[in-house]
Parts: structure tokens; C-alpha cells; sequence
């Protein structure tokens, strides 16, 4: 392994999901200026609007889009000048 290509403030950090305050913590180098107490330990802070925990993708709380109706509201449009 290399020596000196990792970033020297490598470290564990906690993430918190703004939207449903659900906290994890993983090992990362990002700036912080804030931080928050975990299990009686002392973490730096990233503030984050979404993640896995709140994004409709992964709770299974997708806005479903009526594709179908534009396909065919396009087809219907261009089907006269295709006509012609």
C-alpha cells in the first residue's frame, strides 16, 4: 500500500438527515464545524437534507408519474402531421 495518499483527517463523523433526524455515523474526511453527541461520544457533525433513510427511492414512497397519458397526448399531437 501507499504511503501518504490518504487525507489526514480521515475519521469517524456522524451524518444526520435533517428531514426525519436520523443519525449514522461512518468514517469520512468532509469539513465540519458542528457536533453531536452519540452513545456519550463526541462526533463531528455533516447536516444532510436527504439520505437513504428519508428519499422516496428507498422507503418505497414514490410519487408515481402518468407516463401513459403523456405518450399517448404526444402521439395524438404529431400523429396529424404525420398524416400529412
Amino acid at each position: 500500500m501507499k504511503k501518504d495518499i490518504h487525507p489526514s483527517n480521515y475519521r469517524l463523523v456522524a451524518f444526520k438527515d435533517m428531514s426525519n433526524e436520523e443519525v449514522f455515523i461512518t468514517r469520512s474526511c468532509a469539513d465540519t464545524r458542528d457536533t453531536i453527541e452519540v452513545d456519550g461520544v463526541e462526533y463531528p457533525l455533516v447536516k444532510m437534507e436527504i439520505s437513504s433513510t428519508s428519499h422516496p427511492f428507498y422507503t418505497g414512497k414514490q410519487k408515481l408519474v402518468d407516463t401513459a397519458g403523456r405518450i399517448d397526448k404526444f402521439r395524438n399531437k404529431y400523429a396529424k402531421r404525420a398524416a400529412k
